[in-house]
């Protein structure tokens, strides 16, 4: 067994896929597509700057290679977060893809695949991994093959491949669970949330995962990545006590504003039930009015002022 980096947090994770042979490896296994190479683009949204929740994103361009043996180029999104976040956070930073000139050749824009590496479950999806994929129906909806995949199209829509994280646990039974695996939060040290203990036996004959094991393994004794991580532990913790307290002052205006509907409905009930009772009123005092009955005796026997009765019959 041994103890490795926990890739969870952004400062590993970042060291992690620095490496071309690995970004290649965790990529290409996920994508399910032979990347033969790789590389990192700049972006504008640098990940230092962080706000309410943090989305760590890394632009690659991909070159890969299709069955036949032709190659094209193909641009990777990817993000990883450990908080839900919103989804217009993850579209705004496609948003800035679709528009950079840099992504064009031709007149089109490069195909591109979103990937999200995601630190928590989406509603009630059980899979641990999601491909979605777009495809083009005629009219009486069947699937169009001729002539795609074609430049205009792939310019305007986008596959994305989506892991929910909690769902890893402890599955190594394909080279995709392989790789995932080090993703796996079933593994981590148990006083000791850095690093994930894992079994270097079930990678013993892939030499692509040995490269990235030996990574994480620096990782772990950098002693300066380690209080990066404990950086980022601070740093959640204060937005989770954050995002705790608005949760709390949103869930109390939820219930005051309950109760003030409560309130108005009572008051409107109560209104209307005044309203019926002031019209009965009326035809009481009208009915005995035209049974001959003074406004003397009329207030009588409604235990009313005389001033009242008067008042009503004159309406």
């Amino acid at each position: 067994m041994i103890y490795i980096a926990n890739p969870i947090y952004d400062v590993v994770f970042k060291y992690l896929m620095a490496d071309e042979r690995i970004a290649r490896t965790i990529l290409s296994a996920l994508l399910k597509m032979d990347i033969v190479k790789i590389e990192v683009r700049p972006h504008e949204y640098p990940n230092s700057q962080r706000d309410s929740l943090s989305v760590f994103r890394i632009d690659f361009s991909a070159t890969v290679r299709e069955s036949d043996g032709s190659t094209h180029l193909v641009l990777i999104e990817l993000q990883k977060t450990w908080l839900e976040t919103e989804t217009l956070r993850f579209r705004q930073y496609l948003g800035v893809q679709y528009q950079n000139p840099a992504n064009m050749t031709d007149g089109y824009g490069l195909p591109m695949i979103a990937v999200y590496l995601l630190g928590h479950r989406v509603g009630n999806i059980d899979e641990p991994i999601l491909y979605v994929h777009h495809e083009a129906r005629n009219r009486d909806g069947e699937v169009v093959s001729k002539g795609l995949p074609d430049p205009f199209v792939s310019s305007l829509t986008h596959d994305s491949v989506i892991v929910q994280i909690p769902l890893l646990r402890g599955r190594v039974n394909t080279r995709l669970d392989r790789v995932l695996s080090i993703f796996d939060q079933t593994l981590k040290s148990s006083n000791d949330q850095h690093t994930l203990v894992i079994d270097e036996d079930l990678y013993a004959e892939d030499s692509d995962m040995q490269a990235v094991l030996h990574r994480l393994l620096m990782a772990a004794a950098n002693a300066n990545m380690r209080q990066d991580m404990n950086v980022e532990d601070e740093y959640f913790s204060i937005i989770e006590k954050r995002d705790t307290g608005i949760l709390m002052r949103d869930h109390q205006l939820a219930e005051q504003k309950v109760q003030i509907d409560e309130q108005k409905v009572q008051l409107d009930e109560q209104r209307v039930q005044l309203e019926q009772q002031t019209l009965q009123l009326h035809a009481s005092i009208s009915a005995l009015h035209k049974k001959g009955l003074s406004v003397g005796d009329i207030a009588s026997i409604l235990n009313m002022n005389a001033d009242e009765v008067s008042s009503i019959l004159n309406k």
